[in-house]
């Protein structure tokens, strides 16, 4: 889907807005200028169209300091990215020098620009926004970030002149994505898978600057290789490479259909690794875990794959039920195990379940364990269906929605994943009211 990308200097107002327009509080707010110094990514909704968006540090031109140093290489990426730029200014402090010397930089772009005027949240600041034409653009916005007054208007335009997403191509293979921090073993996995070597390889982290596709035949069915740039902790990101490749990772999870997560078996689960599978799951992507480098864990006994995963597992809780794989992309060991359990996922997500069978399997779960009152009331859930596949969504009908918690959703998805085979599968419980 398209990117439209916000830009501008430091404390205009650039991640209200972004929360604004995603309707999700993701980026940090503060008074302190430069809070956020890493892009963050998110989608918004308006007349039918869905649109990827990107909330962009403070952009200080020339400036020595290391974050505003990375947070200019932030901007020239968006820009280079995006296929729609909003420029935020402060119309409370009027045309700065940094706001011409950016507005020069995206004069030369050849990417449309919107000049957005925020914080006009009164009749005198909106008139005021008309000093803003000095910079060169054809159009102003004038609107207020943190009462969202004038934002509407400004999508309409952005639907007008965003150009449009391109007819997805038909294509039934399976993408499965190879992700993981930087030199985990990724490229040498899918040179291994290919018998080839399509993707460099070397001992310096982060070889891969982006993703790789790559057709693959495995069991007499055709399948699609996503070789991912390395993922770094944001904090440590300063190429402008890798600002690029952050970017078209999270671009190639999203349209992925598995996410194998790689992680080194001698350096173990990082927090890092656990933020971007839950990045998989919230966008309901398959998911599998390959130990890569088995052959270089010390100390292997009888036991140590079981007592490896366990240790995996204590971590993940609410992902514990993710498969797991011990692999050596260098000796081979295992390496097409990861196909299998990536393909058994992918057809797990199409599972449908009758409705007959997940009452049958709903009446005894509740007898086991019944929801807790709300506010005094006796919850009672009357029935579940499937709605949909690929991802599974379920739909469960009680009195009182808002008395099921998130303990007693987990414990619903659990017996659903006890009765079905849903392993390595995100499932999606909504609940409605019935009476």
């Amino acid at each position: 889907m398209s990117l439209v990308a916000i830009v501008g200097r430091p404390n205009v107002g650039k991640s209200t807005l972004f929360n604004r327009l995603t309707e999700e509080r993701r980026s940090i707010v503060h008074d302190e200028p430069g809070v956020t110094r890493d892009r963050v990514y998110g989608h918004m909704d308006w007349g039918g169209r869905t649109m990827s968006i990107v909330d962009t540090g403070g952009f200080v031109p020339g400036s020595a300091d290391r974050f505003e140093a990375a947070i200019r290489e932030q901007v020239h990426l968006a820009i280079e990215e995006a296929g729609l730029i909003l420029f935020v200014v402060d119309v409370t402090t009027g045309i700065t020098d940094l706001d011409a010397e950016m507005a020069s930089i995206l004069r030369r772009s050849d990417r449309p620009v919107m000049l957005v005027v925020n914080k006009a949240d009164n009749d005198e600041r909106r008139w005021g926004a008309a000093e803003f034409y000095a910079l060169g653009f054809e159009e102003v916005f004038a609107l207020s970030s943190i009462n969202g007054m004038g934002t509407g208007d400004l999508l309409d335009r952005v639907l007008e002149l965003l150009p449009p997403d391109p007819e997805p191509e038909p294509d039934a293979r399976p993408r499965i994505a190879i992700i993981g921090r930087p030199n985990v073993g990724k490229s040498s996995l899918t040179n291994a898978l290919l018998g080839s070597e399509r993707s460099i390889v070397t001992e310096i982290s982060g070889t891969t600057r982006d993703s790789i596709d790559t057709e693959l035949e495995f069991g007499g069915q055709k399948l699609v290789l996503v070789d991912t740039a390395g993922l770094r902790r944001k904090a440590r990101i300063r190429e402008n490479v890798e600002f690029y490749s952050w970017l078209r990772t999270e671009r190639a999870i999203e349209t992925c259909d598995v996410a194998v997560l790689l992680i080194d078996a001698v350096e173990g689960l990082e927090a890092q690794d656990i933020r971007v599978l839950a990045a998989a799951e919230r966008m309901k992507k398959g998911l599998v875990i390959g130990i890569n480098k088995w052959d270089l864990y010390p100390d292997k006994e009888t036991n140590s794959v079981r007592d490896y995963e366990r240790l995996v597992r204590d971590r993940l809780k609410t992902l514990s039920y993710v498969p797991i794989i011990t692999l050596s992309a260098v000796t081979h060991q295992r390496i097409y195990k990861v196909l299998d359990a990536a393909l058994g996922v992918i057809a797990r997500r199409s599972t449908r379940v009758s409705t007959s069978q997940l009452n049958d399997m709903l009446g005894p779960a509740i007898e086991r364990h019944h929801p807790p009152s709300y506010r005094g009331h006796y919850v009672k859930i009357k029935y579940v269906t499937q709605v949909r596949a690929d991802p599974p969504v379920f739909n469960f009908f009680c009195n009182y929605p808002k008395g099921i918690g998130d303990a007693y959703k987990r414990y619903l998805e659990n017996q659903i994943r006890a009765a079905f085979d849903f392993e390595g599968v995100p499932l999606t419980l909504v609940f409605k009211a019935k009476s």
